[in-house]
């Protein structure tokens, strides 16, 4: 086995007359989809809490956390609206991005030649099937619903307006000075009056009603039965003891991220976001499929969403006892479509049993450093160094790049007065992370940078110190690659259950590579007993900071540090070469075309294109896109593929 330096491969773009009429449009769509960045703390599609993904490479996510649902409603409208037209393309905007290189990815385990390919041409050509901890991969084969006596009716959902539903949830919420609703009975008979008293219960859990006649007309009166009181845990109410509290489904979604997913449910079920649970957050452009927890809500309910929601499909749906943890998982089975390969059979089949018999290079993927020119990691250093200044300036001052227009008005306002109320009149959109540390500097001062930051949710000031071990890292693995190849050497480290011990001289026999494992920085963990302990030692010290002492004034930013296999052999690889002549059709079936029939298109023996499809499973913290780049040979940056991947439109 030999390792090979990266050279970039050109990708290209199948040409059709739709795509050249269309030229303009999506360069359009480009610009708005990506220029999108996020500030959330989740889980990415490889599973592990990511950076949101932004590129056609995207990986991940961050959790969104909620603030006032006004100002979130506001936020979202914001950023599902267009920014002005700007003459400067994306490309151009991405030349001040990241490159894999830039974050220490530079290296190969395979010899293949590279090839160029198409990743997720279509958002349907990547699709994700979470691994429960049982190793059972998760499917949505089943839209039944358990049959449960306790169940409201069908008509029990549909019988109350719009209007009443709005009225009634002000109510429950307390949001005005309301202290019933009347709910006229238009057809007035006992078995509507019943259905009428289900509904509200059920519905709107808290809340009581009662029959009164008024002026000849009957009205059921929704009430607070115990004040304020009865709202502090709706849902223990008329909740059968011998069904289990949580309903788990499967949640199957197409181009939409995990914590967008539960936010739509939550407002589609006037509940909050937080009576969710989940083992990891998703990516957005990917169908992906897995399970859900949510606390006494009924499948009936969750069900009835099937007929309203687009992009979603709930099904198989069980009652447990328990809610889902974070992180509770094996990992993820990945479907991916390569389209328009440029490889041969057999560099593609050289590649692929590469992948299966040895393995990739388990760096952390791009999405981990962010998509604009100030990375994370340098923000993630500037908090280990306690140079809090040096963390407000690199958050909030004027960058080149891709943002958001009001973004770059509010950066340039920052620039000019340094006053946070004035930069925070120009940022319509409140829970970015450049608004929640402009609305701290107000509250704390700028004196006070310290508590400001605070303000920030704390997954996400953790992302940044988090980027940078995982910086760190990935430069050490390459280096340690370049030194010593692949092969297990005296001084490496190896797990001997949770704990790390260097191999030594006379075992050296008794590893391979895929046994080596390296430590992110941090007080917890022991270096290699080779030059890459140096190495790590040498490159903290060049960012100030001492590796003896990684224990911070604040707790919250005292890195532990872990340690993390160098190479990663998926499980589970298989693939196939398919040709095709329309790029705009379908490669694979996905759980829901199973579920409604749909069969694939008949395909050409000899199409004018070519794809790659993949399927691998991988564990937990591991990127598919670092798969991919060993299988392909190619530089996975937004700014690489960007700029690659919109040449044909110029």
């Amino acid at each position: 086995m030999e390792t090979v330096e990266m050279n970039s491969v050109s990708l290209k773009r199948p040409h059709s007359e739709d795509d050249v009429a269309n030229a303009d449009e999506i360069k359009r769509q480009k610009i708005s989809e990506k220029s999108k960045t996020g500030n959330d703390s989740g889980q990415s599609i490889e599973t592990v809490t990511e950076q949101p993904d932004k590129s056609l490479l995207e990986d991940t996510k961050n959790e969104i956390i909620p603030n006032e649902e006004s100002e979130e409603q506001e936020d979202e409208e914001l950023e599902d609206s267009d920014e002005d037209g700007d003459p400067e393309s994306f490309a151009d905007m991405m030349k001040h991005g990241l490159t894999e290189s830039d974050v220490g990815i530079t290296k190969f385990v395979s010899s293949h030649k590279g090839f160029s390919g198409i990743l997720k041409e279509r958002y349907s050509d990547f699709v994700v099937h979470e691994i429960g901890k049982d190793g059972r991969v998760s499917h949505l084969d089943d839209f039944s619903v358990p049959v449960d006596d306790e169940d409201p009716s069908e008509e029990t959902l549909t019988v109350l307006s719009d209007e009443d539903k709005q009225r009634l949830e002000e109510l429950q919420l307390l949001k005005n000075k309301e202290t019933s609703v009347a709910i006229e009975v238009i057809e007035d008979t006992k078995e509507k009056r019943t259905v009428i008293h289900q509904a509200v219960k059920s519905l709107f859990p808290g809340l009581e009603t009662k029959t009164e006649d008024r002026d000849g007309k009957k009205y059921i009166i929704a009430y607070h039965a115990a004040g304020k009181k009865a709202l502090a845990n709706p849902r223990k109410h008329s909740w059968p003891k011998s069904r289990g509290s949580y309903c788990h489904f499967v949640l199957y979604k197409e181009n939409k991220d995990t914590m967008d997913a539960i936010n739509v449910l939550s407002k589609f079920l006037r509940v909050k976001p937080n009576i969710f649970s989940y083992m990891g957050t998703k990516d957005k452009r990917a169908i992906t499929v897995q399970e859900i927890a949510v606390l006494r809500i009924t499948a009936q309910r969750l069900a009835h969403l099937n007929k309203c929601l687009m992009n979603f499909k709930l099904g198989n749906f069980s009652y447990k006892n328990h809610p889902l943890k974070l992180g509770e998982l094996q990992g993820n089975h990945f479907t991916v479509v390569l389209r328009n390969i440029t490889g041969t059979d057999d560099q593609i089949e050289q590649a692929m049993h590469s992948l299966r018999e040895i393995g990739f290079i388990n760096y952390y993927g791009m999405q981990r450093f962010g998509t604009t020119a100030v990375p994370t990691y340098q923000i993630g250093k500037a908090i280990l160094q306690n140079n809090w200044n040096e963390v407000m300036d690199l958050i909030l001052k004027p960058r080149p790049g891709a943002e958001k227009g009001y973004l770059v008005k509010c950066r340039e306002e920052w620039a000019k007065t340094k006053d946070p109320a004035a930069a925070l009149k120009k940022l319509p959109v409140k829970r970015c992370v450049e608004g929640q540390l402009l609305r701290g500097l107000l509250k704390y001062g700028m004196k006070n940078i310290i508590s400001a930051f605070g303000i920030i949710p704390r997954n996400n000031r953790l992302m940044y110190i988090h980027s940078y071990q995982s910086y760190v890292w990935n430069n050490m693995v390459s280096k340690r690659i370049e030194e010593y190849g692949l092969r297990a050497v005296p001084g490496d480290l190896t797990l001997k259950g949770a704990t790390a011990v260097h191999i030594e001289e006379g075992d050296v026999d008794n590893y391979t590579i895929h046994d080596v494992v390296m430590p992110l920085p941090g007080f917890d963990v022991i270096y290699p007993k080779h030059k890459i302990g140096e190495a790590y030692k040498e490159m903290l010290l060049a960012d100030n900071l001492d590796i003896n002492n990684m224990r911070h004034k604040i707790r919250d930013y005292s890195l532990s540090g872990a340690y993390r296999k160098i190479i990663i052999r998926p499980q589970n690889v298989s693939w196939d070469i398919v040709a095709y002549d329309d790029p705009r059709i379908p490669l694979f079936t996905t759980d829901l075309d199973k579920l409604e029939g749909k069969q694939l298109p008949v395909l050409p023996t000899d199409g004018k294109f070519r794809a790659l499809k993949m399927e691998f499973s991988l564990p937990p913290s591991t990127y598919a896109t670092m798969a991919i780049r060993e299988v392909l040979k190619m530089d996975t940056s937004i700014k690489n593929q960007t700029q690659l991947n919109t040449t044909w439109l110029r």
